[in-house]
């Protein structure tokens, strides 16, 4: 024997009000939550950059300290840095005898303000990083990145 379950129709849809409700709910959670998401992206911009600058400063370090306390030029910078280089600081391809130094960096990492890798002395209109051949220092140039603290 069959029988009939009677189902009232009325209790099984959501009604318009409801779902406004939900809706507003919902757009209230975006308001509070994507805020929060722009700030990490620019709080991880900011973390990439000064770990490279950390990574930078210490390999330009360790090449000042094997190299005669002398720092790499600005003209020989990525040579200097990226390839094998002897006592006076000539650089040649990796695993050239005679040359037992470095490379220090595998490559130079592009600024993540600017996306550029160039390397200048602060010329106006230059994006990548700043680099003192004299002091050594070593900076990222963008307004945004112009701290004293990293």
């Amino acid at each position: 024997m069959k029988t009939h379950v009677m189902v009232d129709k009325h209790d099984s849809a959501f009604t318009l009000v409801e779902i406004l409700i939900v809706v507003v709910i919902l757009g209230i959670l975006a308001i509070i939550v994507i805020p929060q998401f722009s700030n990490a992206s620019q709080a991880s911009k900011e973390n990439s950059t000064k770990m490279d600058l950390h990574r930078i400063r210490t390999q330009l370090e360790i090449y000042k300290q094997q190299h005669t306390s002398t720092h790499p030029t600005l003209v020989n910078f990525e040579n200097s840095m990226t390839q094998a280089s002897d006592l006076l600081g000539n650089t040649a391809p990796n695993g050239t005898p005679g040359y037992r130094f470095g490379p220090y960096l595998r490559f130079i990492p592009r600024n993540k303000y600017t996306n550029d890798n160039t390397i200048s002395d602060g010329a106006v209109g230059t994006s990548g990083w700043y680099y003192n051949e004299t002091t050594g220092e070593f900076r990222a140039n963008h307004e945004a990145t112009a701290r004293t603290d990293w």
